[in-house]
């Protein structure tokens, strides 16, 4: 399928423009320490980075939010994680070159997560992100991804329609959200991606590197 050139490509951040899970999984982990238990596995912590504390503390404590110990665990973990936020994250390789050809191509782009955003503020500049055209995250709109509230609220930013733009993410309801937003959704392989295959996704394309992203734009 001959995809639309965009004028704008939006991206996640956790998993997509940046490796963050070493950073989530040592923020958990410190919870299961505390407690007198063995850190969980880094290989089982990774593919839930996405999911934040959700994903994060169902891997290493078998809970979910409607446990009654959940909110106590989750507001330790974002402690921890804020007081750590970028100690090993770092932008996927390839990334920083993505993002310069894009600049370099006149196509804007810009960051949608759903990670809450005294967290995103944190951590965008200290990864060298911080000159995105827009930065929306999960409580910037009314509600977060897979709702398309954030993605209409990116593109009102930059001045581009959403059918004229991409959005880039390396879970289920980035796809989710980028198609109810009529936007051209693009499946990072590179990414987390859960434990669902992205090719089952229903992406417009799938993309296994940002290199190969790039080479999408120009197909």
């Amino acid at each position: 399928m001959k995809l639309r050139t965009p004028q704008a490509i939006l991206f996640d951040l956790d998993g997509t423009l940046a490796d963050t899970a070493p950073d989530l999984a040592g923020a958990v982990n410190q919870l299961r320490i505390a407690r007198g238990l063995e850190p969980t596995d880094y290989e089982l912590l990774r593919p839930t980075a996405s999911a934040g504390a959700r994903g994060l503390i169902g891997a290493a404590f078998g809970l979910t939010p409607q446990d009654a110990e959940y909110p106590e665990l989750r507001d330790a973990f974002l402690k921890n994680y804020e007081q750590s936020i970028a100690v090993e994250s770092r932008l996927f390789d390839g990334v920083t070159e993505l993002l310069a050809q894009l600049q370099a191509e006149g196509i804007v782009w810009g960051i949608v997560t759903n990670k809450v955003s005294y967290l995103t503020d944190r951590l965008v500049p200290q990864i060298g992100l911080d000159h995105a055209a827009c930065v929306i995250s999960g409580d910037t709109a009314s509600h977060p991804k897979p709702h398309p509230a954030p993605l209409f609220e990116a593109a009102k930013r930059i001045g581009i329609d959403p059918e004229h733009c991409w959005y880039v993410g390396d879970d289920l309801r980035d796809i989710q959200a980028g198609q109810a937003a009529g936007m051209t959704t693009i499946a990072a392989g590179w990414g987390y991606c859960g434990n669902i295959a992205p090719a089952s996704w229903n992406a417009d394309a799938l993309a296994e590197s940002p290199e190969q992203l790039f080479t999408l734009i120009n197909r």
